[in-house]
């Protein structure tokens, strides 16, 4: 990397100011993805696309995201949120169906099924690190793979195991996970990512891989001329038809978000995420020892802190308060710098 305002970090340049750790609230883009995005700008005020232009975009990051959680592109549905995405999963689920959930998870992960309580569904929060061992008599097991409030990771290989044993259908978010911890969760019911955070997209895209055990599973609350399996086919008139595969749980996409995660997702779906990982977990972990804390192999630090977010920002550094304390993200464009800064301002 280099210093300054311009950073350079595995093949790609970022505008980003030194001690930006807010990635888990925003990422910052590429420059070639912000410029992608505001040559599309360009191109709706000079009239110069026509809708059928961005299915490329879309279909290129349904691929990208295949790649990045290790699927075949052919099981992913897009979207604009998680929230939208789960709502079909949860819809889809049977009266009186029993969910357990990591205590205080995001509430994109657990408010879909939540809203299901009327059908006699039932949610069960426990302590991520206690998960596993929970799911014996529940249906379906929903967690986010790294926790936003402070970067806990559920151990996935025991979470698998225990689904198995006990027959229960499993939902993973990735969206604080994905762009930087390596992941292999074809094995999962549903993985669903928003791409605004560790994928560096713009805010509006979002995906959906979903096993094809649990292609019936679903029900498409939100269907529309989008999922049909030609939407070109689909936009007037009955009867229902929709796609069969995964594209059935389709929203229709936001354009220039999904111009902005074509390009982003395909970067990211390039690198080596062995060494994005060892680069973020080396901060965050160096951090964590200059702090006299044990390192914890997540890219998210949570610290308790009475120093005041005004004298944060003052010293440079950009995170944000969840759940009480500092949260700090470190991604492909931090340094040492990065942490340097956040132990003077912490001093």
């Amino acid at each position: 990397m280099t210093g300054g305002a311009r950073r350079s970090a595995f093949g790609a340049e970022f505008d980003v100011p030194a001690g930006y750790l807010n990635t888990p609230s925003i990422g910052i883009p590429p420059v070639a993805v912000a410029d992608a995005v505001a040559a599309a700008v360009d191109r709706w005020r000079a009239g110069a696309d026509d809708p059928g232009d961005f299915t490329a975009y879309v279909d290129a990051s349904r691929a990208s995201f295949a790649r990045i959680v290790g699927v075949s592109a052919d099981r992913i549905a897009v979207g604009g949120t998680v929230a939208g995405l789960l709502a079909p999963v949860a819809a889809g689920l049977p009266g009186g169906a029993r969910v357990v959930t990591a205590r205080s998870d995001f509430t994109s992960v657990t408010f879909p099924f939540a809203a299901q309580a009327h059908r006699g569904v039932t949610v069960t929060e426990v302590p991520v690190a206690d998960l596993p061992g929970a799911v014996e008599g529940h249906d379906l097991v929903a967690v986010s793979v790294v926790q936003s409030a402070d970067g806990a990771m559920v151990d996935l290989d025991a979470l698998r195991t225990a689904a198995a044993e006990a027959g229960a259908a499993v939902v993973l978010d990735v969206t604080q996970a994905a762009g930087w911890l390596p992941l292999a969760v074809d094995w999962a019911d549903w993985v669903v990512g928003a791409g605004y955070k560790w994928l560096l997209t713009p805010r509006g895209a979002a995906w959906l891989a979903v096993h094809p055990r649990a292609l019936d599973r679903g029900h498409p609350v939100a269907a529309n001329w989008y999922a049909g399996e030609d939407p070109w086919d689909t936009v007037y008139g009955l009867p229902l038809r929709l796609a069969a595969g995964a594209r059935r749980y389709d929203a229709s996409p936001a354009w220039l978000a999904f111009v902005g995660a074509a390009a982003a997702l395909d970067h990211l779906a390039s690198l080596d995420v062995r060494a994005v990982h060892a680069h973020c977990t080396g901060l965050a972990d160096e951090l964590r020892g200059r702090l006299g804390l044990s390192p914890a192999g997540s890219a998210i630090v949570s610290l308790e802190t009475s120093v005041p977010r005004e004298r944060l920002a003052a010293a440079g550094v950009r995170g944000s308060i969840r759940a009480g304390r500092l949260r700090l993200g470190w991604h492909l464009y931090n340094t040492d710098e990065d942490v340097d800064l956040v132990v003077e301002a912490l001093r």
